[in-house]
C-alpha cells in the first residue's frame, strides 16, 4: 500500500489518520506549528493537503500533548529541533524533564545532551518519537486498508472533527 499519496491527505483525512480533531489541525497549520508541504491554504475554498512526513510530524505533537506538554513548549522545542540541529523531529528520543512551566526538553547531538528550551528542573522522562512512523502507517492501513489512490473522497462539513473539542 502506498502510504504518501501523490496528492497527500485531505487535512479531513489526516486529522482521522493522526488521531486529532479537524480544529486542532486547522489551528496548527495557521499557525504555523505544522504547515501542510503539498498545498497550503491560499484564501477561501482552498484545501490543505498534508505529505506523509507532515503526518509524522502531526503524530509527533500528538504524542508530546499526550505526554502532557505544552504546545507552546513543542513549539520552541520543534523550532529549535528545525532551525540550529536541523533535526527531523520524528527522529529523535527527546528527553522530557520537570513539569508545568518549569521544564525542559532535551535531544542527544552526537556525544552531548542539548536542552531545547535552556529552563527548568526535575525528573527525566525519555519519550521515545521514532516509533510515530510505525504507527501512522499502522492507522493508515487500518482506515484505508484497500489503498488511498483511487478512493474518491467525500466531505461532510459536520463531519464529527468538527464537533469533537479542540485543545
Amino acid at each position: 500500500m502506498r502510504m504518501d499519496p501523490i496528492d497527500g491527505y485531505s487535512a479531513h483525512r489526516a486529522a482521522d489518520i493522526v488521531g486529532i480533531t479537524y480544529r486542532q489541525l486547522d489551528y496548527w497549520a495557521r499557525t504555523g506549528l505544522i504547515r501542510p508541504s503539498k498545498t497550503d491554504a491560499s484564501g477561501s475554498g482552498t484545501r490543505r493537503r498534508y505529505s506523509y512526513q507532515d503526518l509524522l510530524k502531526l503524530r509527533a505533537v500528538k504524542a508530546l500533548i499526550d505526554a502532557g506538554i505544552r504546545l507552546q513548549t513543542i513549539r520552541e522545542a520543534f523550532n529549535y529541533l528545525e532551525v540550529h540541529l536541523n533535526e527531523d523531529v520524528t527522529q529523535v528520543n527527546l528527553v522530557i524533564q520537570g513539569s508545568g512551566s518549569e521544564i525542559s526538553v532535551m535531544v542527544q547531538q552526537g556525544e552531548e545532551i542539548v536542552d531545547l528550551l535552556r529552563n527548568g528542573q526535575g525528573v527525566f522522562n525519555i519519550l521515545p518519537l521514532d516509533g510515530v512512523k510505525d504507527g501512522l502507517d499502522a492507522k493508515i492501513f487500518e482506515l484505508y486498508p484497500t489503498g488511498l489512490d483511487n478512493e474518491e473522497e467525500t466531505v461532510d462539513e459536520s463531519s464529527s472533527h468538527e464537533n469533537r473539542e479542540a485543545l
